[in-house]
């Protein structure tokens, strides 16, 4: 069997079809779906140099990268690479092809430092250091079963806070732009990000697919955004935690347990039935939060990183 390894065909829904059914396999407590990645590859910003690939056995896809720059991270020459490979297709020598070919395009776009998360289980992590990948930090998966979950009761929010939905911004999403760019700037991570491009924000969040407006809870203080629980779901009965956050003027009132706590209950009452979501290894409060819900981790990814030149 030979394996061969080429770029994403946009005008084809055949590989956004094939990318996404490798991702569920190979990641399933991730959302993925044809339409959204086709709607990722063709509104990916410039600066990314987003050249997502596939390796395919006899026209089977059966391998994934995901590769671009690291353009919203203010340090210079960064860059990430996320290989994935079916679970019926490993030790075929897909990986190794994926990850050469993204190299080569970071290389020549400029990249200096490589960032990959790679599934905390032996033959993931030998694959990235023997590639020489060096493992940094961790990030879990949680899964929440909607269907037998108590969920804690709702509850009235604190005075002067009223809770909306993200659809309730359709006219005028600004202010949602706003609190994501302060509450992105201080999330956990070995790779900062800054959000200042409104246009793209619109066109890779706002109106991503996935992005399920009428469950993102927001809270609002005097008519100005001040913490969200952002929803996204696949159609399949699936709901996934986009992010939570509270501007930094506001922590310590509960408001981030409020905004996802009324979100879950949205989704459970929409018929979703199972909850996922992501978690930084070293961010407590936010694990904490997941863990009163009664969410579990189910599985962990470790960030490597390797250095070019």
């Amino acid at each position: 069997m030979t394996v061969i390894v080429r770029d994403v065909r946009p005008e084809d829904p055949r590989d956004a079809e094939g990318f996404a059914r490798v991702r569920r396999a190979a990641l399933p407590w991730m959302l993925a779906t044809g339409p959204q990645v086709a709607y990722d590859l063709a509104h990916a910003h410039p600066d990314a140099r987003a050249r997502p690939l596939i390796a395919e056995i006899d026209g089977e896809a059966v391998g994934t990268a995901e590769v671009s720059l690291a353009h919203e991270s203010p340090a210079q020459g960064g860059a990430l690479v996320n290989v994935f490979v079916h679970p019926d297709h490993v030790r075929l020598g897909a990986g190794a092809l994926l990850l050469r070919a993204a190299e080569e395009h970071l290389a020549a776009a400029g990249a200096t430092t490589l960032y990959s998360w790679v599934l905390d289980e032996p033959a993931p992590r030998a694959f990235a250091e023997k590639h020489g990948y060096a493992p940094s930090r961790s990030a879990h998966f949680l899964r929440l079963d909607l269907t037998t979950a108590e969920l804690p009761p709702l509850q009235a929010p604190p005075a002067g806070v009223e809770l909306r939905t993200a659809a309730d911004f359709a006219a005028d999403p600004r202010p949602l732009f706003e609190l994501d760019a302060v509450t992105t700037a201080d999330e956990p991570g070995d790779v900062a990000a800054v959000l200042d491009d409104y246009a793209h924000w619109l066109a890779s969040t706002w109106n991503h697919p996935l992005l399920d407006r009428e469950l993102t809870t927001v809270a609002v203080v005097d008519g100005r955004p001040v913490a969200f629980s952002a929803a996204r779901t696949d159609g399949q009965g699936r709901y996934g935690s986009g992010m939570t956050g509270t501007h930094p003027a506001h922590r310590g009132r509960g408001l981030a347990k409020l905004v996802k706590n009324d979100s879950l209950h949205r989704a459970r009452a929409a018929g979703r039935t199972e909850a996922l979501t992501g978690n930084d290894a070293a961010n407590a409060p936010m694990l904490a939060v997941n863990r009163w819900f009664g969410y579990d981790i189910v599985a962990t990814e470790v960030r490597h990183v390797r250095t070019l030149g």
